[in-house]
């Protein structure tokens, strides 16, 4: 990261009164001993071992356009080098929210990276353009460099995913803000596509098929909700989980990471047909569609085509919620939606399945709007089990 610590404000110019140095002169005295930034809880030689750990995972993410160096005022991109034209930018920022308070009760930290990411990754695949570089924020009141590399060593590995490179950010150790043990993120992405093949609302139309993609779990939307009804639940972090997981721990199934569907992505927009690509964040499968289609359409998903993830069906249940409720805070097991032409569905999904999604399946169709919603969950009576 080129500016490795932020200390608690910018530099400005100052116009200081003599009254003022007079009063400083006084404090002057009444100080014993030169004072450090130390003193003060900021550790600067901790900033700089941090850039040691950190420079061989950002250099992981090198890529065409990009040497991943570190230490400089900015980050460097060569758009020629990456082998566009005549390139319009995408950019996207985003964070991942309170389910920063449950990687700080369970200590997993990594994933935290690849989610930070992810929320912004794919937000750039769905305006159908492809990630380039992405720069990071790192906010806490006490650096733990440990702490600091493992969630670093997540976005780099989420670069990697998403073939973008990390060309710096930001550390700022800011004591009092943030509690001991806390951070916040934030994350920057910039991609780019060449000029005229951005996808826009316009494109989509009534026949378009809706391809599914599964996501990982809860991804990083919900967290509040998430972290109340396990409150709820009783159920500790560090129990098995009660329902149906891979995972260890219940910790370990709602802190999985966000995926990133780059090569999704940049299989199907190869392949050709694609009006569409809705990345279900915040607002889940209710609010997401809406935003690539027009106020004529509507999208019927199809809940028999797949099962509720059980996770979302233990959500469902502990917090009495109904299904358009969950549909609307939760992606329901969809982290991504392709909306293809019908006449090219086909193919696209040979494609995904053959290689990158081999559980992508046809999740619904684009529709005119007949009635007040804007997408609709056909046969939703079969996610009331789980």
């Amino acid at each position: 990261m080129p500016d490795i610590l932020l200390m608690e404000s910018n530099y400005h110019d100052v116009t200081i009164s003599p009254l003022s140095i007079e009063a400083s002169m006084s404090n002057r005295q009444k100080q014993s001993k030169p004072m450090k930034y130390s003193d003060a809880g900021v550790d600067i030689d901790a900033g700089d071992a941090l850039i040691v750990d950190i420079v061989p995972h950002a250099k992981r993410t090198r890529r065409a356009g990009a040497d991943s160096s570190l230490g400089g005022f900015g980050g460097l991109f060569d758009l020629k080098a990456a082998g566009f034209t005549d390139p319009v930018l995408v950019a996207a920022t985003d964070g991942v929210g309170t389910k920063l308070e449950l990687a700080k009760r369970t200590g997993l930290h990594r994933g935290i990276g690849i989610d930070l990411v992810a929320m912004c990754a794919n937000d750039i695949l769905a305006q159908g353009a492809m990630p380039l570089f992405f720069l990071d924020y790192f906010a806490t009141g006490k650096l733990d460099r440990s702490m600091a590399t493992e969630v670093i060593a997540g976005i780099s590995d989420g670069c990697l995913l998403a073939d973008c490179a990390l060309i710096g950010g930001e550390t700022a150790e800011m004591p009092g803000m943030y509690p001991a043990g806390s951070y916040d993120l934030a994350g920057f992405c910039v991609g780019a596509a060449e000029r005229g093949s951005l996808l826009t609302p316009g494109q989509t139309k009534a026949g378009d098929i809706a391809i599914a993609l599964p996501s990982s779990g809860l991804h990083s939307n919900g967290y509040s909700l998430v972290r109340k009804i396990i409150k709820l639940s009783g159920v500790a972090l560090d129990a098995a989980p009660p329902f149906d997981s891979a995972a260890a721990t219940l910790g370990e199934a709602v802190m999985a990471p966000t995926r990133i569907y780059q090569q999704a992505a940049a299989t199907a927009l190869e392949k050709g047909g694609i009006n569409g690509i809705v990345h279900v964040t915040g607002g889940g499968l209710i609010e997401n569609p809406p935003r690539v289609y027009d106020d004529d359409l509507a999208l019927h998903i199809d809940c028999a085509a797949r099962p509720l993830p059980p996770i979302f069906g233990w959500l469902r249940d502990q917090g009495a919620m109904d299904i358009q409720e969950l549909a609307r805070t939760f992606n329901c097991g969809i982290g991504l939606v392709i909306l293809v032409d019908s006449n090219k569905s086909d193919d696209v999904l040979s494609a995904l399945q053959n290689d990158p999604e081999p559980d992508a399946w046809i999740a619904g169709t684009l529709t005119n709007r007949n009635a007040d919603s804007a997408v609709v969950l056909d046969k939703s009576d079969s996610w009331l089990v789980w």
